[in-house]
């Protein structure tokens, strides 16, 4: 059975005209009840993640300050985020769905998260609407705890994974793989063990073929023991924070060569859910929804 991490906490409420789409976060799950894609039994709720995890990869001094709301101004602004104790139990609860999602891909082949995919979050710093990195979290818990050898970080978001880039940069046990818009943010790129930057309105059918390129030759070449996948839709060419071109098609066509791939390989793969800021949260939510629909046909 497909498993998947929700909670209340993840619709934690920003001030009105906040840009950052909290609705989804309620919205999603409604939307794959309503349509039969999942039912009840499919969803977990996360509890609070263990600050043993956190601290395998953020700075001790970084995770007190965001606990004890001490972060200064310009550490807040970098976040994107009005800092509030609700707001950082909110992404604690996060790491742990995350966590727990990647157990569950161990026994049944795929584990989803409805948020998660805070990439942009360093070791001792938060940034992009990121406070701790749950990609990080995870890659690191699946190594320490669960005895993987590689893990392979495939971030199809259209911004780079700077912080997951950085916090690896020296890690031969996680590979991290980037897909991005060039000329988006961050504008300082860290680098990744493969970044695939890509041109303003790049459409589906370069961005597939880039995709079927480089995947096949990762997971030849890698042999990775899990898959974290990045399933950001902010792809898509209605999107007002990305720069690319992709059809709600052609977002879920890559979804499929990911699920797809990760299937004939064997290889457990954990999903978190990335950005998407369409104008029209309909796109958002479709887009989504077609990453979990695609993994009950896929896997199940």
């Amino acid at each position: 059975m497909l498993k998947v991490a929700w909670s209340q906490i993840y619709a934690h409420p920003l001030p009105e005209g906040h840009r950052f789409p909290m609705e989804k976060y309620e919205l999603l799950p409604e939307q794959l009840l309503y349509e039969g894609t999942l039912s009840d039994e499919n969803f977990f709720k996360p509890e609070t993640a263990e600050e043993k995890w956190i601290l395998e990869i953020h700075d001790e001094s970084y995770l007190h300050k965001l606990k004890s709301l001490n972060l200064s101004p310009s550490e807040i602004r970098r976040t994107g985020f009005p800092l509030s104790k609700a707001l950082v139990e909110r992404e604690i609860h996060i790491m742990q769905g995350s966590m727990m999602a990647a157990t569950y891909a161990l026994d049944s082949g795929i584990g989803m998260n409805i948020a998660g995919g805070t990439h942009h979050a360093y070791n001792d710093k938060g940034e992009g609407f990121c406070l701790l990195n749950d990609i990080a979290i995870t890659a690191a818990y699946l190594i320490k705890e669960k005895g993987l050898k590689k893990v392979l970080v495939v971030d199809l978001d259209v911004h780079q994974g700077n912080g997951t880039a950085k916090i690896f940069e020296d890690n031969p046990q996680v590979f991290t793989f980037s897909m991005h818009g060039a000329h988006n943010y961050p504008l300082h790129k860290e680098k990744s063990d493969l970044d695939v930057p890509l041109e303003d309105k790049t459409g589906d059918s370069s961005y597939l073929k880039l995709l079927n390129r480089y995947l096949p030759e990762l997971l030849d070449t890698i042999e990775p023991d899990f898959i974290i996948f990045q399933s950001g839709v902010d792809v898509l060419e209605t999107d007002k924070l990305g720069r690319l071109g992709l059809s709600i098609r052609g977002c879920r066509e890559r979804d499929r060569v990911v699920l797809e791939a990760a299937r004939l390989h064997q290889i457990p793969i954990m999903c978190c859910m990335g950005g998407g800021y369409a104008k029209k949260i309909n796109d958002i939510i479709e887009a989504h929804a077609n990453t979990f629909r695609l993994a009950q046909e896929i896997f199940f």
